[in-house]
C-alpha cells in the first residue's frame, strides 16, 4: 500500500490557475505510473491525466491544453498544473497509481471554480 496525500486545492475564479501536489510515502514511487482523478458531486470518479515512470503523459479530452501532469521522483511527488480553470472543473481531486489501487485512495483536495 502507498499512502498518498493531496494538497493545493482551493477556490479560484474561472480562468484562474492552481497547482496540485501529491506526496507518496514509498521510495519506490518512481517505478509507478501515476494518475490524477476527480469526482464532482453526484458523478463518478474520472481519470484526468496519467504519467508513466518514464514521464510519458496522457490527458482526458476535457483537460487537454489546460492541465499538465508532472512528477519529481526525488521528492516522491506528482503534480497537476491546472490553467484556464472552468466551473465544470469543480471536484475533489485525487491521485493514485495508474491503474488505481483501491487501498491507496487518499482524502483528495477540493477544487472549486466559481466567481
Amino acid at each position: 500500500q502507498v499512502q498518498l496525500v493531496e494538497s493545493g486545492g482551493g477556490l479560484v475564479q474561472p480562468g484562474g490557475s492552481l497547482r496540485l501536489s501529491c506526496a507518496a510515502s514509498r521510495s519506490i514511487f518512481s517505478t509507478y505510473a501515476m494518475g490524477w482523478y476527480r469526482q464532482a458531486p453526484g458523478k463518478q470518479r474520472e481519470l484526468v491525466a496519467t504519467i508513466t515512470s518514464s514521464r510519458n503523459t496522457r490527458y482526458a479530452d476535457f483537460v487537454k491544453g489546460r492541465f499538465t501532469i508532472s512528477r519529481d521522483n526525488a521528492k516522491n511527488t506528482v503534480y497537476l498544473q491546472m490553467n484556464i480553470l472552468k466551473p465544470e472543473d469543480t471536484a475533489v481531486y485525487y491521485c493514485n497509481r495508474y491503474p488505481p489501487q483501491g487501498a491507496d485512495w487518499g482524502q483528495g483536495t477540493q477544487v472549486t471554480v466559481s466567481s
